[in-house]
């Protein structure tokens, strides 16, 4: 003589209501229907649960009978959402694989092996890391080499481009959301920061991060957990973090556009990645790799690279660093002839050098139209940061320092002194 409302949510009770009536509708033989779920039962003791349910009617001496029959499915729902979880972060992993794949660190400049050195140091550590430089530097390519030198490097390396995600979304793929959490949320959904547990999350374009999502971002660091949206209980996470940007960092504080005390805990161990026309001798190296792999995986069959290639690769400025010299192999392999790169379709114009000759050493009021050789542009920055440094008193950072001068960053100018060789005069007597 109850209703079995009370053992049913609202909505799940108006469901079985029409669906009762939609049996009475049916012929007295087929007056039965399964219900594959969707519906949430409430227990005795309040709590609630999934469900799926055979209804079906039966009349007897003119009085109608309904049936009822549920299953709880809690447990089946709960492991199809564990194997959907599991699919995506496969499927995410190895969509990170293959975007990396084929391509490794190369060149043997000064530069190249200060970062190095320092990558060694780094890695065998947990500290945070900020990895700075120009965009096209291989910076996701350092963060990674940093990932597989530590003892995380069984462990997943999870990478979130945070210019690539709009500021609405950003939270949830970092900390993930639970079920109705917000318009569209109709499943609960891990988050990167929880993919990467015990390993490493790389966190490209830092300085692209709203001030709410940094604020967050610091209590990861400072706490090790963060709350899906959604949820109030918090969950713990062991995670290496590596950041990189192209960013004055710094200045963005200053702008207060970026926070301070998330600057401070970022910047624990600064690694500046040296722009590739600060590493020219490493130009050619690369290009015979890019050449090499692009064209295993075209299936072509290439000369090696002529002295002139190389001459006309060095000559370039790049100001897209690496990622710019790969995407014009790229395209001069795709563009070859008779198994040699064609440096005329993917070079931008302007770039020429005429075989088996050297361009006229030009005098400074006539380099703005000249190519220079290698050689001659090392011994043209040299005299330059060599002026920069005795008009400062070889003082090279801070305010009015050599590096302020020039324009460029205190670490890439001491790079850059080691690698040419710069020695300060001492004077006798």
């Amino acid at each position: 003589g109850q209703s079995i409302g009370r053992f049913f949510v609202d909505l799940s009770c108006q469901r079985l209501k029409r669906l009762a009536d939609e049996i009475a509708r049916r012929h007295p033989q087929a007056r039965s229907l399964w219900i594959p779920g969707g519906l949430q039962a409430v227990a005795a003791d309040g709590t609630r649960f999934a469900a799926e349910a055979t209804i079906s009617q039966a009349e007897t001496q003119g009085e109608v009978f309904y049936t009822l029959i549920l299953r709880n499915v809690n447990e089946r729902v709960e492991a199809e959402q564990k194997i959907h979880s599991l699919k995506a972060e496969t499927d995410y992993l190895r969509a990170t694989i293959s975007s990396l794949a084929g391509f490794e660190i190369v060149g043997q400049s000064a530069a190249l092996k200060a970062v190095l050195e320092d990558v060694d140091q780094v890695a065998v550590t947990d500290t945070t890391t900020l990895i700075l430089g120009e965009t096209g530097t291989g910076k996701e390519l350092i963060a990674r080499t940093i990932h597989q030198r530590s003892r995380r490097a069984n462990r997943p390396l999870i990478t979130i481009n945070c210019a690539a995600i709009p500021a609405a979304l950003m939270e949830s793929e970092f900390f993930g959301h639970e079920k109705g959490a917000f318009t569209g949320a109709t499943q609960r959904r891990e988050g990167r920061f929880a993919l990467a547990d015990q390993g490493t999350i790389f966190l490209d374009e830092i300085g692209e991060l709203s001030l709410d999502l940094q604020a967050k971002l610091l209590r990861v660091l400072q706490e090790g957990e963060f709350a899906p949206v959604g949820s109030s209980q918090p969950r713990k996470v062991d995670v290496r973090v590596i950041a990189a940007t192209n960013r004055r960092l710094d200045h963005a504080v200053e702008e207060g556009k970026f926070r301070a005390d998330l600057y401070y805990r970022l910047n624990v161990f600064p690694i500046q990645l040296p722009p590739l026309r600060d590493r020219r001798e490493d130009i050619a190296p690369l290009a015979i790799v890019f050449a090499k792999t692009f064209a295993q995986r075209m299936g072509r069959r290439l000369e090696p690279l002529s002295e002139e290639c190389q001459h006309r690769l060095t000559a370039y400025s790049w100001p897209g660093n690496v990622r710019e010299l790969q995407n014009v192999i790229e395209r001069a392999v795709i563009t070859s002839y008779d198994g040699r790169l064609n440096l005329d379709k993917a070079l931008p114009d302007g770039v020429t050098i005429r075989s088996g000759t050297a361009p006229a050493r030009p005098t400074p009021q006539k380099l703005s139209g000249a190519i220079l050789q290698v050689h001659e542009l090392q011994q043209l920055e040299r005299a330059n940061i060599q002026r920069a440094l005795e008009t400062t008193g070889w003082r090279v950072a801070g305010k009015n320092g050599a590096a302020e001068l020039l324009g460029i960053n205190p670490s890439t100018l001491n790079s850059r002194i080691r690698a040419l060789n710069i020695q300060k005069k001492l004077s006798m007597g």
